[in-house]
């Protein structure tokens, strides 16, 4: 887990869109989170941390405070959650989330609310229109 923190504030356009590109960082919010003044300061007070292998993520300020990623190439699924909950175990030993007896825990963006634990897959499927 161990990884450095880049803030947006200094990075050049390049460096972010490449991140963007490669799924490794957020863009400006859109216009729901612009309406909540969500992107008020933008970008100051945003970052990514992430390992060096990039398979550890953590988008600071986007939607939510933290948004904690564990990812990579493959399918051993039981070592990208192993490595997410390490992550939120330790995070959590230094920085207490907050948590409602009735929501669950609390986030910014409403839809994150309860167990905040979003998971997706990628794949490709390069053929998949050739006929």
């Amino acid at each position: 887990l161990k990884g450095t923190f880049y803030p947006l504030t200094g990075m050049s356009k390049e460096v972010q869109q490449k991140l963007i590109d490669d799924h490794f960082l957020f863009k400006e919010g859109d216009r729901f989170l612009q309406a909540a003044n969500a992107c008020r300061f933008w970008p100051s007070g945003r970052g990514i941390y992430h390992n060096e292998n990039k398979t550890f993520l953590v988008w600071c300020n986007e939607e939510d405070h933290l948004r904690i990623i564990s990812m990579q190439m493959g399918g051993d699924l039981g070592e990208v959650y192993r490595r997410l909950v390490t992550a939120v175990n330790d995070i959590e030993k230094r920085i207490p989330f907050s948590h409602h007896d009735r929501l669950g825990f609390l986030t910014f963006c409403p839809t994150n609310l309860g167990t905040t634990v979003r998971a997706s897959v990628h794949i490709k499927v390069p053929k998949l229109a050739a006929n």
